[in-house]
């Protein structure tokens, strides 16, 4: 006895049930969360795409490593984002080589001496169109929300990135009167 054919509808219900409950913001609540936590959004989304990745290819790999030296493997993620968002239908392109090596650049500004090391925070402009993407690709599951609200979380995030910051404008009108 052979078993029944399987097909596409079907195919996309069982995709869909190993990511269950998928959640994508905004593009501009990307950007905010990632300003106001000085780019530690940015590796929790690292986080949550190579997990994604992990479970709808079956990967053999660990994301939270993936996430925390990321400066290794974002070239990948960006080359693996952008073929998985073309197989779902995305028009848009971007070059993976180009977007990494900018946001490694835009990175290691974190270097500069103050105040300018804040234009390292301008590498989100360079996981903005993988962002975009993976978003894109992600809308094609039929279990995907769109996330309304910020959730608990990132409010906590939110209050202790405010409170950072202004500590840090604290420090600079200090400095500043005190020179």
């Amino acid at each position: 006895m052979n078993p029944e054919p399987i097909n596409l509808n079907q195919t996309q219900s069982i995709q869909s049930n190993h990511i269950e409950n998928l959640k994508v913001i905004s593009v501009n609540k990307f950007i905010f969360l990632s300003f106001i936590s000085f780019g530690l959004y940015q590796i929790w989304w690292i986080f949550k795409a190579w997990r994604f990745f992990l479970i709808k290819d079956k990967l053999n790999i660990m994301p939270a490593v993936r996430a925390v030296f990321s400066i290794f493997f974002l070239y990948s993620l960006f080359n693996r984002i952008k073929n998985y968002a073309k197989e779902q239908g995305y028009i848009n392109d971007f070059s993976s080589g180009w977007m990494y090596l900018a946001y490694l650049i835009t990175t290691l500004l974190v270097y500069l001496p103050e105040p300018y090391w804040l234009i390292s925070l301008c590498d989100i402009i360079f996981l903005i169109p993988a962002f975009k993407a993976l978003n894109y690709a992600q809308k094609q599951i039929v279990t995907t929300i769109e996330q309304e609200k910020f959730n608990t979380s990132q409010i906590i995030l939110i209050i202790i990135g405010c409170i950072m910051w202004l500590l840090i404008f604290i420090g600079f009108v200090i400095s500043f009167l005190y020179k």
